[in-house]
């Protein structure tokens, strides 16, 4: 038998089941690198979210909003583009205030001749002509009527800047032609629209010709249209309207507000 002079304590290496109190230079390396990959992945994570929460925030520059505005007539609710009451507070005569009722609806529509009269298509050309709203309202009496339009293009703001005072008188949807007592038109600031309204009596009484309301509503005008407050009513009507779209067509104000990872 033989025997083994015992190493010393210092000497010997370590038991089974051992852990040292030591890392070795590979192992503090990886570690270092786990860690800095970590802290890198997490910084990449919150400037991704922060950018791509200023990129949903973002106004969209002016043309390419214009150009989306196009698309309302599909994308927004009707009852924002043609809303079912309409008030008109000190747009009567003498700054008298008027509400009007929706009380049809037309179906969506292309620029056809049954939608638009000649005068209108061949106004439109240059524009493109791409879809029509109309609605029919009545007046809190019910003694009047208002056939309104709203006529999307595919134009720039130039363009359809160059139909401002140009529009012949529209048809109506919800009367026929000879009843159009006063009309009025105007385009769209923000959307290549054009919005339009067309008055008549509710008892369906025929008129000479259509007459434009901003001259039916001077106080001196004469005429049935013009006393019973038509001039009136077409105008209003078509401001109520282009307002609507233009809110609707206005790009959002950006949000100060920061995502939680970048506070």
């Amino acid at each position: 038998m033989t025997t083994s002079t015992p190493l010393p304590a210092d000497l010997a290496g370590p038991g089974p089941g051992a852990v040292t109190g030591r890392r070795g230079p590979a192992r503090i390396t990886a570690a270092v690198l786990c860690a800095l990959l970590g802290t890198g992945l997490t910084a990449g994570a919150a400037v991704t979210a922060w950018n791509d929460h200023r990129a949903a925030h973002r106004p969209l520059p002016a043309e390419a909003a214009y150009r989306a505005a196009g698309s309302l007539w599909r994308d927004a609710p009707v009852d924002r583009l043609l809303p079912p009451v309409l008030d008109g507070p000190g747009d009567g005569p003498g700054g008298a205030d008027r509400t009007w009722t929706r009380i049809a609806l037309a179906p969506d529509a292309d620029c056809g001749p049954a939608v638009l009269n000649a005068d209108w298509r061949s106004a439109l050309a240059a524009a493109g002509c791409a879809h029509v709203l109309r609605a029919t309202y009545t007046d809190a009496t019910r003694s009047s009527l208002v056939s309104v339009g709203l006529v999307f293009t595919t134009a720039d703001s130039a363009t359809m800047d160059g139909l401002r005072g140009r529009l012949p008188a529209p048809a109506a949807y919800g009367f026929t032609d000879p009843q159009r007592a006063t009309w009025a038109a105007g385009v769209v600031a923000g959307a290549p629209a054009v919005v339009y309204a067309v008055s008549a009596f509710a008892d369906g009484r025929v008129q000479d010709a259509p007459q434009p309301a901003e001259e039916a509503a001077r106080p001196a005008a004469v005429g049935a249209p013009a006393q019973a407050g038509l001039g009136h009513e077409a105008k209003a009507v078509t401001g109520r309207l282009e307002r609507a779209v233009e809110d609707l067509a206005a790009p959002p104000a950006p949000h100060r507000t920061e995502p939680e990872s970048a506070r």
